[in-house]
């Protein structure tokens, strides 16, 4: 894996520090999980109600977080970006490192077998019924399956991860919440406050897996195609709620050209994608201007044959051995287009 993502021009062109409307949402979690553990102003089950909402949706924003700082387009500080990463995948039982090794590889192998982050919906093995009933299991165990997935990167007897260096800094990740979850899992048992846990972590951070998965499925589930923008969904909202969601979550909604150009800031994805568009207007891109319409057309494969790629379809022109990958490129396109092993042919216009 190379560590670094970026060239120094490509780091000037990513947003300089934070941005507030990105950090609006995720800055409630403290506050959320105070409220939680004291309820205030009282034991009213309206507002704890609406404070484990809240909380929630703020984990789900600290996943976006997450997912920035793999990328390293969250600041443009390398060893920043990587700080923060280790401590939210400390907390959420998915390393840094773990993480990034397989996004890379869902970027380089959208939909294909390679993808290890979409398995089991990528891998041909894996028959129909597995599916149906992992997806429902991922849909609503997602703070539990999620780790499982990725961790598969770094399990598996067939791991693509080879490198001494990368599997050591795995096993110290692993090592840290290890300590972490065992040091306060032991204070809780000490001051036996196990309801307090479950209600302002445990119930929460339940819910955040849900949107979690939910959004990986609306993004990905049924797709046929190994393009990165015909083989997701778009989402450009039309709407002020929408558009707001989708800034919190730093654009991810955005998400064809996001595959396409993983190194693109998250600011000029919109722009990205009204360009191709523009480029070629015979094509027929799966775009939407509202989440529920994007679920709409995801729920089918959801009910009936939660998969991508082949498993839904999909015809590979040709499946040779993986091209060896080491980090994010700034067109995914471009990248197949020069290998010789290229899976997938494009047409769409740069």
């Amino acid at each position: 894996m190379s560590a670094t993502t970026f060239t120094q021009a490509e780091l000037g062109a990513l947003p300089e520090g934070r941005g507030g409307w990105q950090f609006l949402v995720a800055r409630l979690l403290p506050v959320g999980l105070w409220f939680l553990a004291n309820p205030w102003p009282a034991e009213l089950w309206l507002m704890r109600v609406v404070w484990t909402l809240a909380t929630a949706y703020s984990l789900f924003c600290w996943m976006s977080f997450f997912h920035e700082t793999i990328h390293q387009t969250l600041c443009r500080d390398r060893k920043t970006n990587i700080i923060l990463g280790r401590i939210v995948g400390t907390v959420v039982l998915t390393p840094y490192t773990v993480y990034r090794e397989s996004h890379i590889r869902h970027h380089a192998y959208l939909n294909t077998p390679d993808d290890w982050e979409l398995w089991p919906y990528s891998d041909p093995a894996a028959s129909r019924l597995f599916r149906l009933v992992f997806a429902w299991c991922d849909l609503l165990c997602g703070f539990i399956t999620a780790p499982y997935i990725y961790g598969r990167i770094f399990f598996q007897k067939d791991s693509p991860i080879t490198s001494p260096a990368l599997r050591t800094a795995i096993r110290q990740e692993y090592l840290l919440s290890g300590l972490f979850w065992g040091g306060t899992l032991a204070l809780v048992a000490w001051f036996h406050a196990w309801q307090m846990f479950c209600l302002a972590w445990l119930v929460p951070h339940a819910l955040a897996g849900i949107l979690q998965t939910g959004r990986k499925f609306t993004e990905h589930l049924g797709m046929t195609s190994f393009d990165p923008l015909l083989g997701t969904r778009t989402v450009i909202g039309e709407s002020g709620w929408t558009r707001f969601c989708t800034q919190v979550n730093f654009d991810l909604f955005v998400h064809g050209p996001h595959h396409r150009h993983p190194r693109l800031p998250h600011t000029a994805l919109e722009n990205k994608m009204h360009d191709y568009v523009a480029k070629n207007p015979g094509t027929h891109y799966p775009v939407f201007p509202t989440y529920r319409q994007a679920v709409r057309a995801m729920l089918p494969a959801l009910f009936s044959n939660p998969g991508v790629g082949v498993n839904v379809g999909g015809v590979l022109p040709q499946h040779a051995a993986p091209e060896p990958v080491e980090g994010f490129v700034s067109d995914v396109c471009e990248r197949r287009r020069r290998s010789p092993q290229a899976m997938v042919a494009t047409t769409e216009s740069p």
